[in-house]
C-alpha cells in the first residue's frame, strides 16, 4: 500500500475555493478507486499550506485511478474549477509506504 501526499501552496485569499475543491474530491476520489484519508486546509500557522492524502495499492493502480478520475464528471469539473479560479499556486505529490507497522506491538 502506498500513501500519496499532495502538498498544495494555495492563495490565502482563496481558502474558501480550496475548501470547495476539497469537498468535490471527497466525492470523486473514492468513486475513482483511491482510499481518501482527507483534504486539509490551513487553520493555524501557515495560511498557504494545504494537503490531500489518500492510499492506493500500487503505482500501477495509481495510473488506472488517475484515468478514472480524469474521466469522472465531477473530477473534470473540479480540474476546470481549479484552473479557472487559480487558487492553487503549486502542488507536488509524494508517495510513501508505511514503515512503522505493526503499531502498538512490543518485541
Amino acid at each position: 500500500m502506498l500513501t500519496c501526499i499532495i502538498r498544495y501552496d494555495i492563495d490565502p485569499t482563496k481558502k474558501a475555493q480550496f475548501e470547495t475543491y476539497a469537498r468535490n474530491w471527497g466525492q470523486a476520489i473514492p468513486r475513482s478507486g483511491a482510499d481518501l484519508i482527507g483534504y486539509f486546509a490551513p487553520h493555524e500557522g501557515s495560511s498557504t499550506l494545504a494537503y490531500g492524502i489518500y492510499n492506493i495499492p500500487s503505482l500501477a493502480a495509481y495510473e488506472a485511478y488517475r484515468a478514472r478520475l480524469a474521466a469522472d464528471p465531477l473530477g473534470k469539473e473540479n480540474y476546470e474549477f481549479a484552473m479557472r479560479e487559480e487558487f492553487i499556486r503549486s502542488e507536488d505529490r509524494t508517495f510513501l509506504k508505511l514503515a512503522s507497522a505493526p503499531h502498538g506491538v512490543r518485541p
